[in-house]
């Protein structure tokens, strides 16, 4: 008899607690974001920062609990495809801000 929480090739899907711990861990962190903007606690400088910091963790949370994410030998190959996927996206984001701002300079210089 097999594993309930594995796939026929063997790849966990996870267990209830794990879902429910990713997903009061993702309440908290969206409760946490929206409190330091409301309460208008830290300056504009940093609210950006705890926003930032808290939206990291809060994709960390998704890859681990949600997307099963982890260090073992069996997701290699899914942390090499999002690995590549992030480093295309940000080369891609990259590359246009460039692109924009250099064409912007260049039409107001005449």
């Amino acid at each position: 008899m097999s594993n309930p929480h594995t796939s026929s090739s063997g790849e966990s899907h996870g267990s209830v607690s794990s879902y429910i711990i990713g997903f009061v861990l993702a309440v908290v962190l969206t409760v946490l974001s929206f409190g330091v903007v409301m309460t208008h606690s830290l300056s504009p400088a940093g609210t950006l920062a705890a926003i930032s910091a808290l939206a990291l963790v809060q994709v960390l949370v998704h890859l681990h609990y949600f997307l099963h994410m982890g260090g073992s030998s069996e997701q290699r190959w899914n942390n090499m495809c999002f690995v590549f996927t992030v480093a295309f996206v940000a080369i891609l984001i990259v590359g246009t801000v460039f692109i924009m701002n250099n064409t912007a300079m260049h039409m107001m210089s005449r």
